[in-house]
């Protein structure tokens, strides 16, 4: 500010903002990311906007995910100040992707539709959550990024239970597993396990079931899981 660096204001509220959103000050996260928000678009700043959109979008998912934690239900069951922060969430998201897709940056359009799969599903829209996820699916496998790859497959997995697509689900959690297993990251492939073993529990596939349950187990007993 001393020497009216504009951008760097903006840049310097935005990292306030995530530091905020960390410690879990959301309010003064939000006014934080906005000071970047309006500093960008003051500049004629189209990447900063579009971060400062995303940045909000995240203060609104961290708070409504922290909400919910107070709600122990499944998605879809939420109370009224949830959804509202969760749909804000929702919106800041989608006017990252619409500027993103102006500014022809793949990655970012990638992280957007995740996280818009997320908050769909948070929500309970899971068909909405589904479309995006398959977007943030194609975009990962464009990019070769085998982490969010594996991460769109479990989170497909995941909202196909909710629409009782049990076999889709299974497939999902199968290729799910198969990443982990490359990625050599047990906790995922235990996680990964567990979710085909309750799967194929709804599927009354029960032989199936104790078998992944044992090999969810046994990686448990290994990293010292209690």
């Amino acid at each position: 500010r001393t020497i009216g660096d504009r951008i760097g204001e903006a840049k310097a509220s935005g990292n306030l903002g995530n530091t905020l959103k960390i410690l879990g000050q959301f309010d003064e996260a939000v006014v934080c990311c906005q000071r970047h928000l309006d500093i960008s678009r003051e500049q004629g700043d189209k990447v900063g906007e579009a971060r400062a959109l995303y940045n909000i979008g995240n203060v609104y998912h961290a708070k409504g995910k922290h909400l919910s934690w107070n709600t122990a239900q499944d998605p879809g069951y939420l109370p009224q100040e949830v959804k509202d922060t969760l749909q804000k969430a929702s919106e800041y998201y989608e006017r990252n992707l619409s500027l993103v897709k102006e500014l022809g940056d793949r990655a970012a359009q990638g992280r957007a539709y995740g996280n818009l799969g997320n908050t769909q599903y948070l929500l309970g829209n899971f068909s909405e959550a589904i479309a995006f996820h398959k977007e943030r699916l194609a975009i990962a496998k464009e990019f070769g990024d085998k982490a969010a790859e594996r991460r769109a497959y479990s989170n497909l997995g995941n909202a196909h239970i909710f629409l009782g697509r049990f076999d889709i689900s299974a497939e999902y959690y199968k290729k799910t597993l198969q990443l982990s297993r490359q990625l050599k990251d047990q906790a995922v492939e235990a996680q990964a396990c567990y979710s085909l073993g309750n799967t194929c529990t709804l599927l009354q596939d029960y032989e199936r079931a104790i078998e992944y349950h044992l090999k969810h187990l046994v990686i448990a007993q290994e990293l010292g899981d209690r």
